[in-house]
């Protein structure tokens, strides 16, 4: 087993800087700035009483700000209480209680501000309480005197603190007392038994609560519990009656279970958004209940549910509104069960939906402060300006509050403020600070200058320029010194500044400039960008099986950049390696001497770099050497004697007498039993026992007639199963369940159809099994509706309303009675179209191929169905640099669940489009919304369509081009350059040419004669270059010569073009070496399907170069999947693909570094029904089968003609004293057919073959052939099959002429030569 693993410390860089982009805007200290709160007590604040108090509230601002405290509501003047304190520069309280003051005397409500002449900040008020410890009440405390099987209850009952104390049970030897589903702690911290038993008879049972705020634990007495078994009991009774009284106590009798906690039937809870629900369950019964717990109407929610206690405890972590329902918990045993429904409601405390966030404006400008919180209740939002209420604040003409927005407009400097939001319900509030501060600075950037970012290839770069001023500053990069400004696709370009590269190549490396400017100012800072080589391992460790005390080696062999220091690290199973000598660890390797058992396992390779990381791991198995002499192990004998005894109603107890262990020891023994009464024949497994145990106590159900048998298990496997044992059949009885996997849903808008499955005959407990099926309509006050039908699984209630729920349940019955109450589950009736389309449909046009769309949800009382999401249609109306107009099929997005926006790739740049938004539930889809009509901006253009050079002549070409396939905007001109190249493949100088975009041809005069030139050529819009295209021509020798064929599509052209510019001679260049062949892929093409897409291209360069195909979904930044192309083809099939998605493809070759096509976008077709077709119904294939069926029987006749001709020549006699192995029907060793060499393949012929390696027929092989009746080279199959040589009876062989084979087409070489 090897597995392989990489991790790239990019990834980590790359949260850092998605944190820091949505940070509060930060003012340098340097400038003038109101206060803001950085550190504070917490709200609710309990302190320790033995040690002093200490409330934190800290701050910055410029000027730095001072202190003041309110303590409930009023002024806290601090310099009245000599044990109060505050620490210089800070805002933080220091009480005195080691020095005689008291906690008690300080609880109460404080509140911190900070205050400078831009404004005041306050912190929230905080409530201070010491903690409180207090001891146990003195009680009485009467033994505990209980029956055998009877349910108990310790209570515990701890005293109110604070906090809450932890509650634990221990004994007098401070032993935790055991625990199980038996025995158990309830929340509430009281100890209950399901069922007590003798041993849990003890006198100290004793409740401890831990106090953790103060680090103390208080001690409740002992309790006594006296546990009265059957058999003392009635060994009581016996001494004190007479022999003429009736004694004796009952025995041990099951109980089915009942619920200790909670009491009754239901229950409410109520719980906060974001806390832990805890619900309980504990029971009393005999056998122990086992507790499951289900929500009415849905599902416990995946990853946040977990079970505690033993199940008795369900916890749900992180709960939110949609948490809210009924959970049951239901306690079962073998006879019967009890539930408890808790209805949870989740309101919710106040939190932030968007919180106000500081606000740095420039003189004049505008801006706004938005303060939004949700909750349940609706929170109530209110605005406080430097901690007093807005209302009463003094005025600012550039202020104006409307509900949870503040708006400024034309802003002054004397606008600087600190505003409060308080969103508040009653579970709890929220405070947020948030300055306005007026400011008119030049730009600043933050980032140090010249600071380097390493990141290793082919991962994310990012660059950071952090950045202030007032106005806020535009911000732009550079690379290099005088490089041009960086746009496209390669880049992202985050609001704080920084500079992301998705995918950093070798060639991203060098200094990149950022320049900040506003209308005060401009800055510059420059960083340095290094890309390493990835870590790889080019030597991974190996699966290994080793005997025990040999020796075994690990490799790992790995390839690094040289400028990174890597660590290697070896692991066994995902741990440290032992601290053991014989683990010898080498640059490469790692080497275990003397190997032991306690060797196996899977060790790990680690290489670490400060960049990267990756793993490769091999598992290591240790075996033992054969013993000897060598015993011989087997299966067990079957076990024997099977015996039933004790038969009850409900149980039976079953015996049996093992068979032979055959020298490996019998580990369990398997119990089965079958049915003859429901399924005679059928054996079914029933339970299992360890090794050593010859008897079990079965439990039975009712109405079975059963039988079993034992079947023994060693190490080697089982034995055959005993023989059964006498029959027993059980009495009927009322069911013990009902039907599981009960649903409602409606096939039609108005029905409801109610399945379930059924119960196996052995759970029918007696005859007659039906069903009762009872509905209601959910939150209606309607009676339960009830039908009996007889042993099925549905029923269909018809005229119902069009998707409403309904209450349901089906409870099975028999001859003699109903089976227990069963539970409720909620199901809805049919579905039907959805009413009306969604609205306010907004189109975001991100850049030239990529568009967000947004719309606003539909109620869900118009879905009229289960909300399956919606479905984007968008086509392309016209490209608006051709103005033409064609039908283009509407493209389809769908998007799962409640959202409410989208993607949508591969649009074509500079085009116009339209889309429309439909609701889809489980019958379809709902009316579109009206068209929203957007345009895409331009894009770079395609290559040109084409690129000839005609008429040669000694100093001058032509050159001919068409428009590119995809303008994808307005041309603006072409850019061609060229350059001479030498016989040893040198490069000249390069000379470019902008050629404006209404020409279609160009003479270049003054060239050298005989001179090959390679020309680049490509077309530009307003945003850039489009992709060129390239090619080569050569000037002739002389006028007088022959001119070459022109170099393009493959096609001369002679006619004589004007020229458009004329072209300087150019004197004989400096060369450069260069290779012959230029790689480039291009024309990546894709034809997509539902789950699948071919992908082609077409390729340039170097033979035998392996390709591969990379994809990923369009406008997702997950890694891009790998497929390596099987050998140099130039078409991949991309499979398991998801229908109606977006894909990205490109393709790259093998050891061609960074060399790679332009990425193709292209999106499966819907999801759609699979038709499957018959092939035997198919009208080639029947023909190809006939064909087939008319070949065997000629070749049939053809080998019975020469069975007949035995007689009349001598080849049945050579036969027979040669025994050629290939006219033989089997091989007389091993039964398989001779082998044969087709006649036209040229490969040595194998044993058994008729034909020599002279490819002439000898003599002596075999004197029956086809090539004996006048056949020979001419005997041959029509297309159809048939055969078409002459049997002429010829019986001299001729010899082969020329180059044709001699070899007589055998049978087989003619089916050969079919197929």
């Amino acid at each position: 087993m090897m597995k392989k693993k990489s991790i790239s410390s990019s990834k980590a860089s790359l949260v850092l800087f998605l944190c820091q982009m949505i940070s509060a805007l930060d003012v340098p200290l340097d400038l003038s700035q109101p206060p803001t709160i950085t550190q504070q007590s917490p709200k609710d604040y309990i302190v320790d009483p033995r040690e002093n108090i200490v409330i934190q509230c800290e701050a910055k601002g410029k000027p730095p700000p001072s202190f003041s405290w309110t303590r409930n509501g009023t002024h806290f003047d601090i310099d009245k209480d000599a044990q109060v304190t505050m620490k210089p520069n800070s805002g933080t309280l220091v009480i005195n209680i080691m020095n005689g003051g008291k906690a008690e005397a300080y609880e109460g409500v404080y509140q911190c501000t900070a205050r400078n002449e831009r404004g005041a900040a306050i912190s929230n008020n905080i409530v201070i309480r010491p903690s409180r410890s207090p001891l146990w009440t003195k009680e009485k405390l009467e033994p505990n005197q209980v029956r055998e099987g009877d349910s108990l209850v310790l209570h515990c009952r701890p005293p109110v603190g604070l906090p809450p104390p932890i509650i634990f049970w221990m004994d007098n030897a401070f032993q935790r007392l055991p625990q199980s589903e038996r025995v158990s702690q309830g929340l509430n911290g009281d100890l209950y038994f399901s069922n007590v038993q003798p041993e849990d008879t003890r006198e100290d049972y004793i409740c401890y609560a831990r106090f953790n705020h103060t680090q103390t634990i208080q001690q409740k007495q002992p309790i006594s519990v006296k546990v009265f078994s059957m058999d003392s009991l009635n060994d009581t009774i016996a001494a004190n009656l007479s022999d003429t009284d009736i004694y004796g106590a009952k025995p041990v009798t099951e109980r089915q279970p009942i619920l200790l906690t909670p009491t009754g039937s239901t229950s409410t809870k109520v719980e906060l958004r974001g806390n832990v629900l805890l619900l309980e369950c504990i029971a009393a019964g005999l056998p122990t209940p086992v507790i499951r717990w289900i929500k009415e109407g849905g599902e416990l929610p995946a990853n946040r549910t977990f079970f505690e206690n033993f199940k008795k405890t369900l916890k749900i972590i992180d709960v939110s509104e949609a948490d809210s329902g009924n959970y049951k918990c239901i306690a079962r045993n073998i006879l019967g069960s009890a539930h408890h429904v808790i209805s949870v409601t989740v309101k919710a405390a106040p939190y932030w939906i968007t919180a106000p966030r500081n606000l740095v404006l420039s003189p004049g400008e505008d801006g706004t402060l938005i303060c939004r919180a949700n909750g349940n209740p609706k929170p109530n939002i209110s605005w406080l300006a430097n901690g007093v209420p807005i209302a009463i604040a003094p005025e600012d003409p550039s202020r104006k509050v409307d509900g949870d927005t503040i708006i400024f407009s034309h802003v002054q400097e004397r606008s600087s403020a600190v505003y409060q939001c308080n969103a508040s319900n009653e579970y709890g509030y929220l405070l947020a600070n948030a300055f306005v501060n007026i400011l008119a600075e030049p730009p600043r950037i933050l980032t140090p200058a010249n600071k380097l970012y390493q990141v290793i290839a082919d991962s994310p770069a990012l660059l950071d320029c952090a950045y202030f001023g007032s106005p806020k500053p535009e911000i732009e990069w550079f690379k290099g010194v005088k490089g041009s400004i960086l746009r496209g696709n390669e880049y992202i370009f985050h609001d704080n500044g920084t500079l992301e590269i998705p995918v950093a190549q070798k060639d991203s490396a060098g200094t990149y400039t950022c320049v900040a400017r506003n209308e005060l100012g401009k800055i510059q800072n420059e960083v340095q960008l290094e890309v390493k080589d990835p870590t790889m391992i080019i030597k991974q460790p190996e699966y290994k099986v080793i005997q025990r005390y040999g020796q075994v080696s690990f490799e790992c062999i790995i390839k690094h950049d040289s400028t990174l220091l890597p660590t290697v690290t070896w692991l066994k199973d995902n741990d440290e390696l032992p601290d053991d000598e014989r683990f010898l660890i080498g640059k490469d390797n790692l080497t275990i001497m003397n190997v032991t058992d306690k060797d196996d396992g899977t060790y790990t390779c680690i290489v670490n770099t400060t960049l990267d990381s990756v793993s490769a791991s091999a598992v290591l198995t240790v075996v033992a050497a054969p013993p000897t002499p060598a015993i011989i192990y087997a299966r067990p004998n079957p076990p024997f004697d099977l015996e039933l005894t004790g038969q009850l109603e409900r149980s039976v107890e079953l015996s049996w007498i093992p068979g032979d262990e055959n020298n490996s020891p019998i580990t369990n023994f398997v119990i089965e039993y079958e049915d003859g009464l429901h399924e005679p024949g059928v054996w079914h497994y029933q339970t299992e026992v360890p090794g050593t145990q010859t008897t079990i106590q079965l439990k039975l159900s009712p109405y079975v007639n059963y039988s079993f048998r034992v079947i023994a298990v060693n190490e080697i496997g089982r034995s055959q199963p005993s023989e059964p044992s006498e029959q027993y059949l059980t009495k009927s009885a009322n069911p013990d369940e009902n039907p599981s996997n009960v649903q409602g849903i409606g096939s039609e808008p108005d029905n409801l159809v109610i399945t379930w499955e059924s119960l196996k005959g052995f759970q029918s407990n007696g005859p007659g099994l039906q069903y009762k099926v009872s509905w209601r309509q959910k939150d209606v006050d309607d009676e339960w509706t009830s039908v009996i039908v007889a042993n099925v699984s549905k029923y269909i209630v018809s005229g119902t309303p069009t998707f409403v729920p309904y209450e349901i349940k089906v409870q099975a019955l028999n001859d003699l009675g109903y089976a227990p109450e069963p539970s409720e589950v909620i199901g809805h009736s049919g579905e039907d179209l959805p009413m009306v389309a969604p609205g306010n449909v907004q189109v975001h046009v991100i850049n030239s191929t990529l568009a967000k769309v947004h719309w606003d949800p539909v109620p869900l009382k118009t879905v009229r169905g289960h909300l399956q999401g919606y479905k984007v249609y968008y086509w392309k109306v016209q490209s608006l640099s051709r103005r033409s107009k064609r039908h283009v099929e509407k493209k389809i997005l769908t998007f799962r669940g409640n959202k409410t926006f989208g993607m949508l790739p591969g649009l074509e740049p500079y085009s116009s489009y339209k889309l429309n938004v439909r609701v889809v539930n489980g019958k379809g889809e709902g009316p579109a919304s009206p068209d929203k009509v957007f345009k895409t901006p331009e894009g770079v253009p395609s290559s040109p369509s084409f690129l000839k050079i005609t008429n040669p002549t000694l100093n001058s070409l032509t050159l001919e081009w068409g428009l590119p396939t995809h303008p994808n905007g307005v041309l603006t001109s072409y850019i061609l350059k060229f350059q001479p190249i030498n016989n040893t493949h040198e490069l000249g100088p390069l000379v470019e040419i902008r050629i404006p975009a209404n020409e279609s041809s160009l003479i270049l005069k003054n060239l050298n004669y005989s001179t090959r030139y390679k020309f680049y050529f490509n077309a530009q819009t307003s945003v850039g270059s489009g992709s060129q295209i390239t090619e080569e021509a050569v000037t002739i020798m002389d006028e007088a010569g022959i001119l070459r064929p022109a170099v393009g599509a493959g096609k001369g052209y002679s006619e004589t073009l004007f020229a458009t510019s004329p072209v300087m001679h150019t004197v004989r260049p400096t060369f450069y070496k260069v290779q012959p062949l230029y790689p480039r892929i291009r024309n990546v093409t894709t034809a997509a399907a539902e789950t699948y897409a071919n992908i082609s291209w077409e390729y340039e360069g170097p033979d035998h170069v392996n390709f591969y195909v990379e994809y990923g979904v369009a406008g997702s930044k997950e890694d891009w999947k790998k497929e390596i192309v099987n050998g140099s083809r130039s078409f991949f099939v991309l499979k398991g693909l998801t229908p109606g998605t977006a894909y990205k493809v490109r393709v790259g070759a093998e050891g061609l570094s960074g060399f790679r096509s332009s990425e193709d976008v292209f999106e499966t077709g819907p999801a759609m029904a699979s038709r499957q077709v018959d092939i035997a119904t198919q009208g080639w294939f029947i023909g190809l089968m006939c064909a087939v069926a008319l070949l065997i029987l000629i070749l049939l006749i053809v080998c019975f003609i020469r069975r007949n001709k035995g007689g009349k020549y001598p080849v049945k006699e050579k036969e027979d004293a040669h025994a050629d192995p290939e006219i033989q029907p089997m091989k007389e060793d091993d039964g398989t057919f001779g082998e044969y060499s087709d006649a036209e393949d040229h490969k040595p012929l194998k044993k058994g073959s008729r034909t020599p390696s002279d490819r002439t027929v000898k003599k002596e092989d075999s004197d029956d052939s086809l090539v004996d009746y006048g056949e020979g080279v001419n005997g041959q199959f029509n297309e159809d099959g048939s055969f078409i040589g002459q049997y002429s009876g010829k019986k001299e062989k001729e010899p082969a002429e020329g180059n044709e084979s001699s070899e007589a087409p055998s049978p087989v070489n003619a089916m050969n030569s079919f197929v």
